[in-house]
C-alpha cells in the first residue's frame, strides 16, 4: 500500500477515471467507482505530488524524530527476558487495576489526568515486561482523554511511550498502529501516511481495514481527496466494506478542500449506497459548517438531523461550539448555547469542553460554557458553590494572564459560581510554584481589600532556602513589605533567617529591605535563634526589662536545642528560673509549660546523649531543687520512665527531689433392591412364628418403594395395615404421587392423619400438592397446603423452587394458579416473589391473553412488589402492535420503577422483536446510563437463546451509552461465537473494537485467540500469556512435574479433598497415613491440597509430614504459593518467625510469588521478636523481587517500632516515629497498630513515651494524626477516661472528623459497637458531620436487631432536621420488617448494595467537587 501511495505521486490520473457528483461542480468518483473500480483524483490531469499540505514541514523527518529508525518501531526481535510465571500473574492483575482506575477516572469525569497515566505507564515500565495490551491501554489514552494537555504534548506523550515500551520489549500489532493513528487524529497531529505504511510494512503488521479507514480520515484533515481517494480505491480491490465512518471523513476532507456542497452531498450518496446517514454525519457536516461559519447551513443541517431521527446530545452540540470557537466564530456560539439541553450527564462533559477550550487559550468561550452550569450544582461539603474551582485551576496551569483571570474572577462571583475566586487562584498559583503569578494575584487581593497571610509566601520561600538563595528570599521579603504583610516569627525563623550565615548580616539585609527589628515577629525570631547559639546572650534578653512578655511556647522547642548542646549548667538554670517565676513569660492556660518543658528535654535526647550528659543533667536538677523549681507526679512519672528506659536510673532520685515525695504507682438406612425377596421371606417366617415383624415390614415396605413397585406394596400394606407407621405411610405416599396416583395417595393421607399426628415432610407434602394440582384438584391441594401451615412445615429455598414447578404445572389455566399462588402467599408459606408469580403471567401468555397477563403482572407489583414476566408481556405487545396496552404498561413501569427501567425494558422488547431502529432510538435517550446487569442479563439471554443478531444490535446501539463497558458488550458476542464456532463473526467483532478505541481486557483477548486458532486462523495480535492457568498448574502439577504415580486413585483422592473441604483435614491425614502403609498415594494436587487444609487448621507438623511423603513419592514436588504462604503464615503465628522467613526467602528463590497476608504476618511476628534486622532485610526482598504487593511502608515501620519497644529500645522507635512524621512531605500516615500493640501488651512505660511523642507531634509540629491514633485506641480498649485527658490536653483532635468518620465506619461493620460510637459522641458532642454519625449508629442498631433504639434514633433524626439517605431507610425498613412491623415510611425498593453504590458515589462526588 505504500509503494502504491508513492507511485500515485508521479502518477496522473485519466479522465475516465474523474467521476461527477450530480449537481455539484466539483469531480468526483460516482459511487458505484467506490465498488466497481479504482476512484480518480481531486482534479483531472494533476500530477499527486504530495500526501498531505503539510508533507514539505514533517514528511519522513517526523517519523525518525519521534519513534526512531525502522528498525527500533519495528518489533523488537530480541526480546527481554521471558517473565516469570509469577511475574506475568501479578502484571496481568496490575493491568486489571490499570485498566480499572482509568476506566473509573473516566467514568466519573469523562477524562483521564497526565498524573494518573504517567503512574501506571512508570509502573508498567518498571516490570520490565510490558505487555501489548498494556502498551494499548496507555496509547489510547493519549487522545481526548487528557483535556488538560496540550495537543502537542499528547502526541510527544504518546512517542516517548511507544519507544519506552518497545525497548522493554512489547510487542506491536496492527491495533497498536490503530491507536496510535487515533492518538494523531484527536491530536491534529501532522504526519505522512506513506511514512506510517511503510513503518508498518517494515515491522511486518499488515493494515486492516481500521488502518485504512484511519489514514483517509488522516488525508481529509487536511483536505487531501486525492489520497483518501488512492486508499479507498484500494480498499475496494481488498474487499474492504465501506463504513459510515468513511463516508464521514469525505464529509470532513470536501469540506476542508472548500467544496462545501460535494460534502453535502456524500449524504445522498450514502442513502445510493444504502447506508442512511447517522449522527456521526451529520456532526461531521455540521462541524464543517462550524469551521467556515456557515451558520444558515448549519442550522439547516441541524433541522435535517431531527427530522430524520437522528437524536444529538450535548456533547455533540458541544463539538460545534469547540469548532466555532477554534475558527474564530465566537458570535455564534449563543445560539448553539441556547440549544443544550442539559442531559445528566451535562455538567462532567461541560467540564472536559472548557478544559479543552482553555487548553486552546479560549478561556472566554469556556466561561461562556461555564455559566451554563445548572446553579444547584454546589460543594456538598459546604453550602457554598464552587463549580468554577476546576476552570480557575486550569487557568493558572495554563499561564493565563493574570488581568483574565481576575476578570474571570469576578464574573464567577456575581454568577455564584465561586465564592472566594480571587484566593483559589492563589491557592493554585501557590500550589504550581508560579512566583510572579501568585504575586500579581496578591496585589490584586490587596486592591480589592482581601487579606494577605504571611503563609501565604512560604511555597515561594521553600525553594530559595533550600537553595540558599539569599537574593531569592529578600527579593519576597521585598514583596512582602509592598504588599503590606510583616513577616511573622514562623515566617522569619523557618524561612527568612535560616539563609543566612550570622545573625548580624541578617539584621542590616532585613532593615535595608525595610522590615522593622523592634518588631514583635523579629524578636520572637531573635529568641529562637539565640536559643539556639547563644544562651548567655538570651538570658540577657529575657532579662531586660524592656523586653515584652513573651510566650514560652514560642521558642521552647529552640531552647530545647541549645540546651542539649550548651555546657553552660549555670545559664541552663538561671533561664529556667526566670521562665518558672517571671511573671512576663506565665502562660495562664499551660502553667505547667516548664515541668513538661524539661519532660520533653530528656525526652528528646537520645539515650547515650543522656549517659554522655548524665553529670551535667544531675547537676542541671539539683540546682533547679535549690531554686525550688517544682513538677508535678505525672511529669516525674513520665521522666522518670525515660531515664529507666536510658538505664541511668541514678539521675530518678535527682529528679525526685523536684517533686517533694516519692512517686506512687496505683493493676436413616437405605435398603438395596435385591433384597426385596429376602426381606419378604423373612417377613413371612416371622408372621409364621408369631414374632414382631415391624421393622422388616419398614424395610420391605421401603425396598419396594426404591424399586417403584407400587402395586406390591399396596398389596403389602392391605395384607399388615396393622403395621404400618407414620414412615411408612410417607414412603407409599411419595411412591403415589410419582406414579399419579392421586386417589390412592389421598386415601393413605386420611388414614395416616387418622392413626398419627406427625407430620409428613416438606418434600412430601410438595409432591402431594403437585399431583394434586395436576389432576384438577384444587381444593384437595389447598386443604394440603394450609395442613402445612398449620404443621409449621419448614420450607427452604429448594422447597421454592419445588412450588415453583407446582404452579407452573398446575392444570386448569390461570385461575387454577391464581388460587394456588394466593394460598400460598396468604398462608406465607413462602415470600411472594418474581419467580413464583411467574407461572400466572405463563398461563396467560400461553392463552394469548395478552391483557389478561399485563392486568395480572400489575396486580403482583401492587400485592407483592414484583412485576413478573414484564420482558415477555412488552414482547408481546410490540410484536401484536398494541400500542394502548403498550402504552399502560411503559406508563406503570414508569410509575413504580422509574424512566430508566421503563426505558430498558422497552429497549430489550425492540430488540427480541427485531425493530432495531425503534430500539436504538431508546437506548439513545439523552442522559441514559448503562445498567450493566440488566445489559448482562438480556446478552444472556441471546446466548442462551443462541440470537446472534439481536445480540450484535444490541451492542452497537449501545456504542455511545454513557458509563457502557464497551469490552464487557463485546466479550459477549466473542462468547456466542465462541458457542457457534463463527470465527468470521468473531473476526468481525475484532475490527469492530478497534473503530471504537475499546481497550480489551485479557480474557476478552484469550476468547477471540482461541476461536481463531481453533479454526486455524492466525491471530492477529499478541496472545497474553495465559498467567492464571499456569498459577493454576503451578498450585496444582507444575511444582510437582513428575507424573502421576501408578498406584493413584482417583476415588481415594476425592475422599481426602472432600473431607478437606468439610474441615477435617486431621481426619484426611489419618486416611493418608492409614492407606500409605497399603501403598496408596495422592496426586500432587492432592498432597497440595491437604497440606493447605492443615495449614488452615494450624496443624503445622501434620502439614510437614504430608510435604515428606509427596516428595519421597513425587521427587519433584514442590508446594504451590498458597501453599507456601500458609506455611509463613502458620509459623508466624506460631512465633516461628525464624523458619517461616526462611520458607519466605526459599520462595523468592523459587521464584513464587507470596501472599500479601503472609509478608505481614512475618513482619508482625518478627516484629514480636524485637528482630528489627530481619524486618528490614524482607523489605529489602520485596523491592528488589519486581513485583509491587501494594504494601504500606508504614507497615514495615510499625513493627520497627514494637521491634525497638520489644528490645527496650523506645529512644530507637520514638527517633524512627518522630522522623517518619516530621520529615518534609510527609503525609502523616497511621500508627494505630504500635499503639494497639502497646496497650494490648500493658507496656505503661512504652504508652507514656509514645503519648509524650504524640502530644509534642500535635503541640508543636500541628501533626495530629499520632494523637488521634492513640485518642481512638484508648476509646477502643474502653478507656474513656484517658481518652477524655488526652482530648484535654490536645482539644485539637476534636476537629480530626474524616478519622472519626472512619473510625464509626470500621466499627458499625461488627455488632456489639453502639457504645463505643456514643462513647465518641459523648467525648466530641460538637461533632459536626451528624449525618454519617447517625447513619453508622443506625447501621449498629440493625446489626444489633434493636429497633427501639433505631426507631429512638429516627425520630431524633427527624427532629434534628438532619438528612436520612435512601441506604439508612432501607436498614431501617428491613429491621421494622424483620420485627414484623410496619415501616412508617415507603421500603427504598433497590437492593442493599444499589444503595451503598450509589451514597459512596454521592460522597466520591462531593469530595471531588470540594477538591475542585
Amino acid at each position: 500500500m505504500a509503494a502504491l501511495l508513492r507511485s500515485a505521486r508521479l502518477l496522473k490520473f485519466s479522465p475516465s477515471g474523474v467521476l461527477q457528483v450530480t449537481g455539484t461542480k466539483r469531480s468526483g468518483p460516482l459511487i458505484s467507482r467506490f465498488y466497481g473500480g479504482a476512484p480518480g483524483g481531486r482534479r483531472t490531469g494533476v500530477c499527486f505530488r504530495q500526501i498531505s499540505p503539510a508533507s514539505g514541514n514533517v514528511s519522513s523527518g517526523v517519523w525518525p524524530a519521534a519513534l526512531g529508525s525502522v528498525r527500533s518501531y519495528a518489533v523488537a526481535t530480541e526480546q527481554n527476558d521471558e517473565p516469570s510465571i509469577a511475574v506475568r500473574s501479578k502484571q496481568a492483575q496490575m493491568f486489571d487495576w490499570a485498566l480499572d482506575k482509568l476506566d473509573s477516572s473516566v467514568r466519573r469525569t469523562g477524562r483521564v489526568t497526565k498524573t494518573l497515566l504517567l503512574r501506571i505507564f512508570h509502573d508498567t515500565c518498571r516490570t520490565g515486561y510490558p505487555s501489548g495490551n498494556q502498551a494499548l491501554l496507555l496509547l489510547r489514552s493519549c487522545g481526548t482523554l487528557l483535556p488538560e494537555v496540550h495537543m502537542e504534548e499528547r502526541t510527544e506523550l504518546a512517542h516517548h511511550m511507544w519507544q519506552k515500551l518497545q525497548e522493554l520489549g512489547a510487542q506491536y500489532d496492527v491495533s497498536h498502529y490503530n491507536a496510535l493513528l487515533k492518538v494523531y487524529l484527536q491530536n491534529e497531529f501532522k504526519f505522512s501516511p506513506t511514512d506510517f505504511l511503510a513503518k508498518m510494512e517494515a515491522a511486518n503488521v499488515q493494515p486492516n481495514r481500521v488502518t485504512y479507514q484511519r489514514l483517509i480520515t488522516a488525508f481529509c484533515q487536511n483536505g487531501n481527496i486525492e489520497g483518501a481517494s488512492t486508499i479507498l480505491g484500494f480498499m475496494k480491490s481488498k474487499d474492504l466494506p465501506i463504513t459510515e465512518a468513511v463516508f464521514n471523513s469525505l464529509v470532513m476532507g470536501h469540506a476542508r478542500a472548500g467544496d462545501m456542497d460535494s460534502a453535502h452531498n456524500i449524504l445522498s450518496v450514502m442513502r445510493g449506497a444504502g447506508i442512511e446517514p447517522g449522527p456521526d454525519t451529520y456532526m461531521s457536516l455540521l462541524t464543517s459548517y462550524a469551521e467556515k461559519g456557515d451558520m444558515d447551513s448549519l442550522k439547516k443541517t441541524l433541522e435535517a438531523a431531527e427530522n430524520a431521527d437522528c437524536s444529538l446530545m450535548d456533547r455533540d452540540l458541544m463539538r460545534i461550539i469547540f469548532t466555532l470557537a477554534k475558527a474564530g466564530h465566537q458570535q455564534h456560539i449563543p445560539e448553539i448555547v441556547e440549544r443544550l439541553r442539559h442531559e445528566r450527564t451535562y455538567v462532567a462533559d461541560a467540564m472536559n469542553m472548557c478544559l479543552s477550550l482553555i487548553t486552546q487559550g479560549l478561556e472566554d468561550t469556556a466561561l461562556s460554557l461555564l455559566k451554563t452550569f445548572p446553579k444547584m450544582q454546589s460543594n456538598s461539603v459546604s453550602d457554598s458553590p464552587q463549580m468554577g474551582s476546576f476552570f480557575l485551576r486550569h487557568c493558572i496551569d495554563m499561564d493565563t494572564a493574570v488581568e483574565k483571570i481576575t476578570s474571570y474572577c469576578k464574573d464567577l462571583e456575581e454568577s455564584n459560581l465561586h465564592t472566594a475566586p480571587l484566593v483559589f487562584c492563589l491557592f493554585c498559583a501557590l500550589g504550581a510554584k508560579k512566583t510572579e503569578v501568585s504575586l500579581k494575584l496578591m496585589q490584586k487581593m490587596k486592591e480589592q481589600d482581601l487579606p494577605i497571610r504571611p503563609h501565604y509566601f512560604f511555597p515561594l520561600l521553600v525553594p530559595h532556602v533550600k537553595d540558599n538563595n539569599v537574593n531569592g528570599v529578600v527579593d519576597l521579603v521585598k514583596s512582602m513589605q509592598q504588599l503590606g504583610v510583616a513577616p511573622d516569627v514562623d515566617t522569619l525563623s523557618n524561612y527568612i533567617l535560616p539563609v543566612f550565615s550570622d545573625l548580624e548580616k541578617a539584621r542590616q539585609t532585613l532593615k535595608d529591605a525595610g522590615i522593622s527589628l523592634e518588631s514583635e515577629g523579629f524578636m520572637f525570631s531573635e529568641v529562637r535563634l539565640l536559643a539556639v547559639k547563644n544562651l548567655a546572650e538570651l538570658y540577657a534578653l529575657l532579662l531586660n526589662p524592656s523586653v515584652q512578655s513573651l510566650d514560652p511556647h514560642v521558642f521552647l522547642g529552640s531552647l530545647i536545642v541549645g540546651f542539649r548542646k550548651s555546657t553552660d549548667v549555670e545559664t541552663m538554670v538561671k533561664i529556667t528560673d526566670l521562665l518558672y517565676k517571671n511573671e512576663r513569660f506565665y502562660n495562664e492556660s499551660d502553667p505547667e509549660a516548664v515541668p513538661y518543658f524539661l519532660y520533653n528535654l530528656i525526652e528528646s535526647m537520645s539515650a547515650r546523649e543522656v549517659q554522655e550528659q548524665e553529670d551535667k543533667l544531675r547537676t542541671y536538677f539539683n540546682q533547679l531543687h535549690t531554686q525550688n523549681i517544682m513538677i508535678s507526679r505525672n511529669i516525674f512519672k513520665g521522666i522518670r520512665n525515660l531515664l529507666e528506659s536510658y538505664h541511668v536510673p541514678e539521675l530518678i532520685k535527682d529528679v525526685i527531689a523536684l517533686v517533694g515525695r516519692d512517686e506512687r504507682v496505683p493493676a436413616s438406612e437405605i435398603v438395596g433392591n435385591n433384597r426385596v425377596l429376602i426381606l419378604e421371606t423373612k417377613l413371612a417366617e416371622l408372621k409364621a412364628e408369631n414374632k414382631p415383624i415391624g421393622p422388616v415390614f419398614k424395610k420391605t415396605i421401603q425396598a419396594l418403594c426404591f424399586e417403584e413397585n407400587l402395586q406390591r406394596a399396596l398389596e403389602l400394606k392391605q395384607q399388615h395395615d396393622e403395621e404400618m407407621t407414620a414412615s411408612c405411610y410417607a414412603t407409599l405416599i411419595q411412591l403415589c404421587c410419582r406414579h399419579n396416583n392421586v386417589e390412592e395417595a389421598l386415601n393413605l393421607k386420611r388414614e395416616m392423619s387418622r392413626k398419627d399426628s406427625l407430620a409428613l415432610d416438606t418434600n412430601k407434602y410438595i409432591a402431594l400438592v403437585k399431583v394434586l394440582s395436576m389432576n384438577g384438584r384444587v381444593d384437595d391441594a389447598v386443604e394440603v397446603l394450609m395442613e402445612m401451615r398449620e404443621k409449621d412445615v419448614v420450607i427452604d429455598d429448594r422447597h421454592v423452587t419445588m412450588l415453583f414447578h407446582v404452579l407452573n404445572e398446575a392444570k386448569g389455566g390461570a385461575p387454577t394458579i391464581q388460587q394456588l399462588q394466593d394460598t400460598i402467599f396468604t398462608l406465607g408459606l413462602t415470600k411472594p416473589s418474581a419467580n413464583l408469580c411467574g407461572p400466572l403471567i405463563t398461563a396467560y401468555l400461553d392463552s394469548k391473553d395478552l391483557s389478561g397477563a399485563l392486568e395480572a403482572a400489575i396486580e403482583c407489583y401492587k400485592r407483592y412488589k414484583c412485576l413478573p414476566r414484564i420482558h415477555d408481556i412488552l414482547v408481546g405487545l410490540v410484536d401484536k402492535g398494541d400500542t394502548e396496552l403498550l402504552q399502560k404498561a411503559m406508563d406503570f413501569v414508569n410509575q413504580k420503577r422509574g424512566e430508566m427501567i421503563m426505558l430498558y425494558k422497552l429497549f430489550f422488547a425492540f430488540l427480541q422483536t427485531g425493530r432495531y431502529r425503534e430500539a436504538r432510538k431508546i437506548i439513545e435517550t439523552p442522559g441514559l446510563r448503562a445498567m450493566p446487569g440488566r445489559l448482562q442479563w438480556y446478552a444472556e439471554k441471546c446466548i442462551f437463546a443462541n440470537e446472534m443478531e439481536a445480540l450484535e444490535q444490541m451492542v452497537d446501539a449501545t456504542a455511545k451509552l454513557f458509563e457502557c463497558d464497551r469490552d464487557e458488550m463485546y466479550s459477549y458476542v466473542l462468547r456466542l461465537c465462541k458457542k457457534r464456532n463463527d470465527w468470521r463473526k468473531a473476526e468481525a467483532m475484532w475490527t469492530k473494537m478497534q473503530e471504537e478505541n475499546v481497550i480489551p481486557r485479557e480474557r476478552t483477548l484469550l476468547l477471540l485467540a482461541d476461536i481463531l486458532k481453533s479454526n486455524g486462523k492466525e491471530v492477529p495480535f499478541e496472545v497474553p500469556k495465559t498467567w492464571y492457568r499456569h498459577v493454576e498448574a503451578a498450585q496444582q502439577v507444575e511444582p510437582n512435574t513428575a507424573a502421576t504415580p501408578a498406584n493413584y486413585d482417583s476415588e481415594y483422592q476425592e475422599r481426602v479433598l472432600a473431607l478437606c473441604t468439610k474441615g477435617k483435614a486431621k481426619v484426611a491425614y489419618a486416611m493418608l497415613t492409614e492407606n500409605l502403609k497399603k501403598g496408596m498415594t495422592l496426586s500432587p494436587m492432592g498432597y497440595d491440597h491437604l497440606i493447605r487444609a492443615l495449614l488452615a487448621e494450624g496443624s503445622v507438623e501434620k502439614a510437614l509430614a504430608v510435604k515428606y511423603i509427596a516428595e519421597a513419592h513425587l521427587p519433584a514436588f514442590r508446594l504451590s504459593d498458597v501453599a507456601a504462604s500458609l506455611f509463613i503464615i502458620t509459623q508466624s503465628r506460631k512465633g516461628q518467625a525464624k523458619d517461616a522467613l526462611e520458607k519466605f526467602k526459599s520462595m523468592l528463590q523459587a521464584d513464587q510469588v507470596p501472599m500479601k497476608l503472609s509478608i505481614t504476618r512475618l513482619v508482625q511476628a518478627l516484629g514480636k521478636q524485637g528482630d528489627v534486622a530481619s524486618i528490614d532485610e524482607v523489605q529489602s526482598l520485596i523491592r528488589g523481587f519486581g513485583i509491587s504487593f501494594n504494601l504500606s511502608t508504614m507497615m514495615f515501620t510499625n513493627n520497627k517500632a514494637l521491634a525497638h519497644i520489644h528490645n527496650g529500645d523506645l529512644e530507637s522507635a520514638v527517633e524512627m516515629l518522630e522522623e517518619i512524621y516530621t520529615s518534609a512531605g510527609s503525609r502523616h500516615p497511621s500508627m494505630a497498630y504500635v499503639f494497639r500493640k502497646v496497650l494490648e501488651d500493658g507496656n505503661d512505660k512504652a504508652l507514656d513515651r509514645l503519648s509524650a511523642m504524640a502530644d509534642r507531634l500535635a503541640n508543636h509540629f500541628a501533626c495530629y494524626t499520632p494523637a488521634t491514633d492513640l485518642f481512638l485506641q484508648l476509646l477502643d480498649k474502653d478507656k474513656v477516661e484517658d481518652a477524655k485527658l488526652m482530648l484535654a490536653r490536645c482539644n485539637v483532635l476534636a476537629e480530626q472528623k474524616e478519622k472519626f468518620v472512619l473510625y464509626m465506619s470500621q466499627k458499625s461493620k461488627s455488632p456489639g459497637q453502639v457504645g463505643r460510637i456514643k462513647a465518641l459522641q459523648s467525648l466530641v458532642p460538637d461533632f459536626t458531620e451528624k449525618e454519617s454519625l447517625y447513619r453508622y449508629l443506625i447501621k449498629c442498631h440493625a446489626l444489633d436487631k434493636d429497633l427501639p433504639a433505631a426507631k429512638a434514633l429516627y425520630e431524633q433524626m427527624q427532629a434534628e432536621g438532619v438528612h436520612v439517605d435512601e441506604l439508612t431507610l432501607k436498614r431501617l425498613a428491613v429491621l421494622y420488617s424483620n420485627a414484623g412491623e410496619q415501616a412508617p415510611f415507603p421500603e427504598p425498593p433497590e437492593s442493599f448494595k444499589f444503595y451503598a453504590d450509589k451514597l459512596k458515589q454521592s460522597l466520591s462526588k462531593s469530595q471531588t467537587a470540594s477538591e475542585e
